[in-house]
């Protein structure tokens, strides 16, 4: 079985927002890029706005595709595409995580990612850390 998910990398600040997973399941306790399932009938963009207001309790603006990646669980395989986020209203606050963070690119690698998450996370590092350098540079 095929289970098409979002996740929103939302960045402010230079910083990347964390979730962490609550225990149970494949990857309780493991971090990840908020978001969810999408419903049948419903755009990817549609559902991570959904997603983001139900996880976190604030709007994003869904912006451009960062990747998406296969993971193939014990049961279920999983087709996870992330998106770039920023937050028009609201505050995040871990509604449905046991936490979140904010971390520069440069230590994302430091925790303890979701599998499906991972690829990911290693785009959005290299490219913020890129971004970063070529505003330095300027």
């Amino acid at each position: 079985m095929e289970i098409e998910v979002v996740g929103a990398v939302i960045v402010r600040d230079g910083l990347v927002l964390c979730a962490q997973r609550g225990p149970g399941g494949e990857a309780g306790g493991m971090w990840e890029f908020p978001g969810g399932k999408v419903e049948p009938g419903e755009s990817a963009v549609a559902a991570l706005a959904r997603e983001i207001r139900e996880e976190l309790g604030c709007n994003v603006e869904v912006g451009e595709p960062v990747t998406t990646t296969q993971h193939v669980g014990t049961s279920v395989v999983v087709v996870l595409s992330t998106y770039w986020c920023r937050v028009v209203s609201g505050m995040p606050i871990p509604v449905e995580h046991a936490a979140i963070r904010w971390l520069p690119p440069e230590e994302l690698a430091e925790l303890d990612w979701a599998p499906a998450d991972v690829p990911a996370v290693e785009i959005v590092a290299a490219r913020l850390v890129q971004a970063a350098r070529g505003r330095a540079g300027a």
